[in-house]
């Protein structure tokens, strides 16, 4: 380690991401913590249950108990719901059905070829900013985004004359730290609604999340987040690294494969589109509402967003790979959709003990009474509107720091807030929104994403001296500015009163 890396890992800050990667690193494994999570829960059930613990609900009127699911009634409804809890949980099916386009799209080779094509071929002017560009919208592509892309970065603009860590910090920090930020409507919008529709049905049993809700939001963010880092780069990464005087590499160029499998791909997505537009522009067109004729309340367009957006991934993926040959038979086809599956292992897991937990809550009352009660203590203290925004957005960017996982996050707090601020007149399309934006800031820094160790061995290879200190603080500028302007985007937002996106006010 050289001297100046150690005196940055003497400074206070370097100090506190120590503590806070320590700390992490002590937490269990998410799969884990759900576990433990589901075991306090029956626990509180019991005591709440013997101290008579109720409140009463501020819609209906009624007062809600806590209810004890540790009585032999309570044990065998466990038992006999735990497999319909896992199966009826709709996140699950959601997610399955939209890996199966986006694995196609990156198994074949599609998302790494198209963002390797748009960076070679942007002019120096503009390099920078397409980089950023294509890691904000990346972050739709799953893994390939900040896995692909910052080495990619790193050797584009090392040939454009910068240093290479500014390629792979620029780019790294850009498709983490404005994850819910896109032009495109991806995995991350899909898990995150499927938490907030079993939530929020906790107070309005009818309520569908749609995983369009935060659309015009993110789009915004996009825009807004791409100048934000954009200005970033150039005040702190650039001067921050100087001049590279190692080795430059050359771009290893498209082969004529890859640029067959491209036009392949380009055809068959524009021709996708013709098809979804003439089922959508007729006034007649069958994904819009047959009564209203509407393109977004209660249409079909909306509804079946899902396996749209997996078709739309899909056939660029497949058409791709047959172009380029990376799919030469059957046998690669069903290889290449069983590597999507395979990958959601985890996930799988982590929703079956999510799901049991969210039973656990519904059925002990738990979750009503804390929203209600926690609802209430911010009314008589009286804290909402602006600094309730803040605070939340602030409090789930430091959660960030400790559980990495966006979807095991979701479904710890989920359950807990878009219920508490339904009570507080804020629809659960809001609070989606605010809680992606302190889930996103703090991407970039925190430990607890395996990316961040993967992006060290990448810097090694151009200053082998280089420290995760050093790396952290050449990300951090970006999370302090994507927080600050974010923020201010989130209560703008709010105090112009506009949808965050389809179905999406800002009161319930």
């Amino acid at each position: 380690m050289s001297q100046t890396t150690m005196k940055r890992n003497k400074t206070f800050f370097n100090r506190m991401l120590d503590s806070i990667e320590y700390a992490g690193n002590k937490l269990p494994d998410p799969i884990v913590l759900f576990i433990i999570l589901c075991v306090i829960t029956l626990i509180s059930s019991y005591i709440t249950s013997l101290f008579h613990v109720s409140v009463t609900h501020p819609i209906t009127g009624e007062e809600v108990v806590a209810t004890n699911l540790l009585t032999g009634d309570g044990l065998v409804s466990i038992l006999l719901n735990s497999v319909t809890n896992f199966t009826s949980f709709a996140p699950l099916g959601m997610v399955l059905v939209m890996m199966l386009g986006i694995g196609m799209a990156e198994n074949s080779g599609f998302f790494s070829t198209i963002m390797k094509r748009a960076v070679l071929t942007t002019p120096k002017k503009l390099i920078i900013p397409i980089i950023i560009l294509i890691a904000i919208v990346g972050n739709a592509a799953g893994d390939a985004g900040p896995i692909v892309l910052p080495p990619l970065a790193a050797s584009v603009v090392m040939a454009f004359g910068y240093h290479p860590l500014v390629g792979l910090v620029m780019a790294y920090a850009s498709t983490l730290g404005a994850f819910a930020a896109n032009f495109i409507i991806g995995m991350s919008d899909t898990l995150v609604a499927g938490f907030t529709g079993p939530a929020a049905q906790t107070v309005d049993p009818n309520y569908v999340a749609n995983p369009a809700m935060n659309y015009y939001f993110i789009v915004v963010s996009a825009v807004i987040l791409l100048f934000v880092s954009l200005w970033v780069t150039h005040k702190f990464t650039i001067p921050r690294f100087g001049q590279y005087t190692g080795e430059i590499e050359a771009i290893e160029k498209i082969s004529i494969e890859e640029n067959r499998g491209l036009k392949w791909a380009g055809i068959s997505t524009a021709l996708f589109l013709i098809v979804l537009l003439a089922l959508i522009i007729p006034e007649n067109g069958i994904l819009r509402n047959s009564e209203t004729g509407s393109i977004i309340d209660g249409s079909p367009l909306i509804s079946g967003i899902v396996p749209i957006l997996t078709i739309f991934f899909f056939i660029p993926g497949f058409f791709y790979g047959l172009g380029a040959k990376t799919i030469t038979s059957s046998k690669d086809f069903g290889e290449m959709l069983g590597k999507s599956m395979s990958t959601m292992g985890p996930y799988i897991v982590l929703v079956f003990f999510a799901a049991q937990l969210l039973s656990f809550f519904s059925a002990s009352n738990l979750g009503p009474i804390i929203a209600i009660k926690g609802a209430n203590f911010l009314n008589d203290i009286g804290i909402t509107g602006v600094p309730l925004i803040i605070m939340f957005i602030l409090f789930v960017a430091f959660v960030n720091l400790l559980i990495g996982s966006a979807s095991a996050k979701w479904a710890i707090l989920a359950p807990i807030f878009v219920p508490m601020f339904m009570y507080l007149d804020y629809h659960p399309a809001f609070t989606q929104a605010i809680y992606r934006v302190g889930d996103s800031i703090t991407n970039p820094i925190t430990p607890m994403l395996p990316y961040l160790v993967l992006l060290l061995s990448f810097a090694k290879k151009y200053d082998k001296n280089i420290g995760l200190g050093t790396l952290i603080s050449a990300l951090f500028p970006y999370t302090v500015f994507f927080g600050i302007f974010w923020i201010i985007i989130a209560v703008v937002w709010y105090l112009i009163g506009v949808p965050v996106g389809p179905q999406g006010p800002i009161h319930f």
